[in-house]
């Protein structure tokens, strides 16, 4: 455990739920947990007792990638733990395709609506229509990633030809997401299980991403906002190369200023924690520090692909490294547009970030 994990709390110590298995958490809220093909290994999922419209049953927010292996899992749980209740409606709090790649899937099996912010929807639906020609809006992945990668110094022929080949990677983990929705809004309360939950969206890291407080349980369901052992990946990719999202991914987390000291946190990724506001803290503080790293790296001419190892000490596999990439042209960007660094389109056709 590293030393900014000891300042949280974990209440449920080292027990996890196996995967299939539901645990409590919260009164009416149960944890389950879900394999990831990724070296980001897993996925929290949640499931709230809940009643609508006269009806008992569960409201789930997430779903997993869309996997045979996730779906045998779900049909255990679909078994074993709703107690004999269905799944009244699925909530997403975001486009990433471990958070909704078998919304689709669940709401046709259940009969169940689909709750997202419309931007993330949108997203979603475009991202998962099948790719012609290796051309996708997939995220970073497919001939228009190739093209924004090269552009910032990513020069390995491999690795650029995999990135090409990549380019079904979110239609293949992301069933076709429902042709209608029910809309989320930043400020939006809705009831669940007679409890009112607070939506409280952020920006940085996904589009519009929802996450959902409960004042009475003081339950935070944070997504990817707010984890507790990693930082929340924070990208520059092709399809908005002139994108400043870590500057929107901090302020976001100036939402969360109000909630409960105590509050519990059900991250998208790791275990159950308290300590949020230290969390926040030290998200504040690593990116102060990730950025004077940056700006100190770029007394010379730097690319984006110069800059990873500055960032990032350890080997990165081809799918951490176009996550890096994008991060590193964050960091570049909040500098950039902040007017402390200067930028240059090179005779080579790479762009190079320099002290200004």
């Amino acid at each position: 455990m590293n030393p900014n994990e000891l300042r949280l709390e974990y209440p449920f110590g080292d027990t996890l739920p196996e995967p299939g298995i539901v645990m409590e958490v919260a009164d009416g809220v149960r944890w389950i947990r879900m394999p990831l093909p990724f070296a980001l290994d897993h996925i929290n999922l949640w499931l709230l007792r809940d009643r609508i419209d006269g009806r008992d049953g569960w409201t789930l927010i997430d779903c997993g990638v869309a996997r045979p292996e996730v779906k045998a899992l779900w049909g255990k749980i679909f078994e074993q733990a709703l107690e004999g209740l269905p799944i009244l409606r699925v909530v997403v709090t975001h486009m990433h395709p471990d958070h909704v790649g078998l919304a689709g899937w669940l709401c046709e099996r259940w009969k169940a609506p689909l709750w997202m912010t419309a931007t993330d929807f949108f997203v979603a639906r475009l991202w998962s229509q099948p790719v012609v020609d290796n051309k996708t809006m997939g995220g970073p992945n497919g001939e228009s990633a190739v093209v924004h990668f090269a552009r910032h110094g990513m020069t390995d022929p491999d690795h650029l030809e995999q990135i090409r080949q990549r380019a079904s990677y979110y239609p293949n983990l992301v069933e076709p997401v429902p042709t209608g929705y029910h809309r989320m809004m930043h400020g939006d309360s809705c009831e669940i299980g007679g409890r009112e939950w607070r939506v409280i969206v952020g920006y940085g890291h996904a589009p519009e991403h929802a996450t959902f407080y409960c004042p009475e349980l003081k339950v935070l369901i944070s997504g990817d906002m707010v984890l507790p052992r990693i930082s929340t990946n924070v990208s520059v990719f092709d399809f908005e190369p002139e994108a400043n999202p870590l500057p929107l991914y901090l302020n976001s987390l100036n939402r969360y200023d109000d909630l409960a000291e105590d509050a519990l946190v059900l991250p998208s990724h790791g275990k159950p924690f308290r300590g949020l506001h230290e969390r926040i803290s030290q998200q504040h503080e690593h990116h102060d520090e990730r950025l004077a790293e940056v700006l100190e790296a770029c007394a010379e001419p730097m690319s984006a692909a110069d800059v990873v190892p500055v960032l990032f000490k350890r080997k990165l596999d081809l799918h951490q490294l176009t996550f890096a990439m994008g991060e590193a042209l964050a960091h570049l960007h909040a500098l950039y547009f902040e007017g402390k660094l200067k930028r240059s389109l090179d005779e080579d056709g790479v762009y190079r970030f320099q002290r200004a």
